[in-house]
Order: C-alpha cells, then structure tokens, then sequence
C-alpha cells in the first residue's frame, strides 16, 4: 500500500509565490549600490549576482511573451541571455525581472503544469541572491509557504525520490516526491530553508540536518 492520492494542481500557486517575492525582492535590489551587482553569486558558479537576476529576467520575459524557440532554458540560452544585457544598466535588469515577476503567473497558470518549475526557479534564485547579500531569509521568508507546496507538487509530478521530511520549522512533516510501495521514503530532519538548499543543489553552508536513505546529490530537481 502507498499514500499515492492525486494531488490536484493549484494553477495560482507560481503566480503567488512571484508575487510575494517580487515585493520583497524588488524594493531590496532597488536599495543596493551597483557594486552589490558585480559580486560572485556562490550558488551559481561563474555567475555574479547581475548575471542571476538577468538570467531570471530573461526566463520571465520568454514565458510572459511566449517564446520557446528550441533550446530555451538550456544552459547555452541562458549564457545567450545574460550577454544580450550585457549593457544594460541594473536598474534596467531590475525593471525587466518586475515585469515578469509581474506578469509570468497568469501565463503559468494557463499552461498544464509545466512552467510551475520556473516560478520555483525563480524563487531560489532570489535566495542565492539574498545568500550573497547577508540577507535574512535566504531561501524562507514569507513565500516558503508556497514555494514548499510547489516543491512538494513538482516532485510529485517528476516521480521524484520519495521523502518524509520532518522540519524543526513546520507544523506539519511534508511528502515530498512520489510514494512507493516499495521500502520506507527516505527521511530529512532540519529546517525548511536547508531542504529547499538540498533540493536546489545549493551550498549547505554547515546546515546542521539528518538525511537517510539517499544522498544529498539524488535530491537536486535542476541538475
């Protein structure tokens, strides 16, 4: 026997979560001198934190105006992306990323579930940007709510690794992935923010946590 019960989409929960993160997000990138823009993002090797927030532009603008030439989303298009800004200046990057934090959620709502990811995307990238910054919330604040209920949706949808993860910040244990009938699921024990980081291949930075039945690498939903 498995808990496998359908969990039915919600299509304004990526809308929801760009939302709330644009709120936050955008008054802070607006507050930071333009040296902020040219330093390392960790998260995203090779990357500074002006590359991030293009790319994150650029992903918004191709799903608010429809364009999904071949190749879109791949890491090539997305090195094509970051160089069309190139000069740009960052308010202008900042100007591009509002937009779509804007508009992209009633585009992904219309569509079958399969953009949800990019608003999840989208969501980590400001915690890596938050990360460089020495922000509170990195990877939590007001839309973890959300973005663990898209989390736990997406796995779901992908036939992910199947996890139960008791978290020190959360009511309520979270099913991630999809339920097997096979053995236990594997078991997380820790804070939200530190799973988030696991699940996005993102540096734990001496994140105290239990894991048991896999290793941290098999949890990565981007690669």
């Amino acid at each position: 026997m498995t808990d496998d019960v359908r969990v039915p989409r919600d299509p304004q929960l990526p809308g929801r979560l760009l939302e709330i993160e644009r709120k936050a997000l955008i008054p802070l990138l607006r507050s930071r001198p333009d040296a902020d823009f040219a330093r390392p993002a960790a998260a995203c090797p090779g990357w500074t934190v002006r590359d991030v927030l293009a790319h994150c532009s650029a992903a918004l603008l191709r799903v608010v105006e429809s364009r999904y030439e071949p190749g879109v989303f791949s890491p090539e298009s997305n090195e094509r992306d970051i160089a069309e800004r190139a000069e740009w200046t960052n308010a202008r990057v900042v100007d591009e990323l509002e937009r779509g934090m804007t508009e992209a959620g009633p585009v992904i709502a219309a569509w079958d579930g399969r953009l949800d990811m990019i608003a999840l995307g989208e969501w980590v990238h400001a915690g890596d940007v938050r990360d460089v910054f020495g922000e509170p919330g990195a990877y939590g604040g007001a839309g973890l709510p959300d973005a663990l209920a898209l989390l736990a949706w997406v796995t779901r949808e992908q036939a992910h690794l199947s996890l139960h993860a008791d978290l020190d910040d959360v009511d309520e244990p979270l099913r991630l992935g999809a339920p097997t009938a096979s053995g236990p699921p594997v078991r997380f024990i820790g804070d939200a923010p530190t799973l988030v980081r696991l699940y996005a291949g993102r540096p734990l930075n001496g994140a105290a946590y239990e894991l048991a039945g896999a290793r941290e690498a098999e949890l990565n939903i981007f690669g």
